[in-house]
């Protein structure tokens, strides 16, 4: 990466909070939900893969869902967390593009997924006979590769493009990770077509992958209605709920927070909105949807039960 005419070697990040008595008390907050994170996941991620009765599609996508998770908020948590415990709250140039690259590729990935469990959700219930048959082995692995490759080849040019940016100062950023439209903010040159190009990228990435989301959840919901009894339709509307909240709060900050060409970033309500997509829903994901699952659930006593009794 060329580093030609920059004269800053490192970003200060103002963090979360001003006071130290906020900072603790948004440490302990920010390092349970980190706990819960990976508790869930990582149970998730053992669970499906050593019960021999979650060798299905879903849970395939859940495991992988789960591991992207963890990468995700690890990109910017431990940081964020050593951050409040210190004075110097500063980041290197190479760590906060790595950061930023891993932060964008991620969360694109994230999108992505939840549209690919959608989906693999509406042909579960609307189409449950020929279930087996259209989801393969070989296509959840296509889905799975595809939602890799397509996040990285979206994200990958303007985060390098911005990488490659001359920065001469300032060098202060309003938020607790390294956020592109705030990088692009503090550098020494145009940047103009940086940030249509991410704009774009992101325009036709959020929505896209919304429509994708929803369209699948209104079928399902549709042929939930035709279920005829009662108790199974509030079965299956309590846990399409579950995820129905947390997709709307995970888009509707991200759309609020970055499809708005008018404003660039850096105001304290930013860093609410982000706290929201990259923790709340984070934390709240694996409980929503594969913990609270009747099979997850057996499987889990099962593995205590049998691991009490060894």
């Amino acid at each position: 990466v060329s580093m030609n005419h920059t004269t800053v070697v490192e970003f200060v990040l103002l963090g979360l909070a001003n006071s130290r008595h906020l900072e603790i008390t948004l440490f302990l907050f920010l390092g349970i939900a980190y706990f819960l994170i990976l508790l869930g996941n990582i149970s998730v991620i053992t669970i499906t893969l050593t019960n021999n009765s979650l060798q299905t599609p879903m849970y395939y996508f859940l495991r992988n869902f789960a591991l992207l998770e963890i990468a995700f908020t690890s990109t910017f948590l431990p940081s964020t967390l050593h951050s409040l415990l210190t004075e110097r709250k500063t980041i290197s140039l190479p760590g906060c593009f790595l950061q930023m690259l891993l932060f964008y590729c991620l969360g694109t990935c994230t999108l992505f997924h939840m549209a690919v469990m959608s989906l693999d959700r509406y042909v579960a219930i609307c189409h449950p006979l020929h279930y087996t048959a259209i989801m393969s082995s070989r296509l959840c692995l296509q889905l799975i590769l595809s939602c890799w490759a397509l996040s990285f080849l979206s994200m990958f040019p303007p985060t390098i493009m911005t990488v490659q940016l001359p920065f001469c100062g300032p060098n202060v950023m309003n938020h607790f990770y390294c956020d592109a439209s705030l990088l692009l903010q503090l550098s020494c040159t145009d940047t103009g077509f940086i940030e249509k190009l991410m704009f774009i990228t992101l325009i036709i990435i959020l929505p896209g992958t919304l429509i994708v989301t929803a369209v699948s959840y209104g079928c399902i919901i549709v042929t939930i209605l035709h279920i005829p009894s009662s108790a199974g339709r509030r079965k299956a509307f309590s846990t399409c709920s579950a995820h129905l909240i947390v997709v709307t709060v995970f888009y509707s900050t991200c759309i609020y927070r970055y499809i708005r060409p008018e404003q660039r970033g850096g105001q304290d309500s930013d860093k609410i909105l982000s706290l929201f997509f990259s923790v709340l829903t984070q934390m709240l994901n694996p409980y929503i949807y594969s913990l609270r699952n009747r099979q997850v659930k057996q499987a889990l006593k099962d593995s205590i039960l049998k691991f009490s009794g060894s």
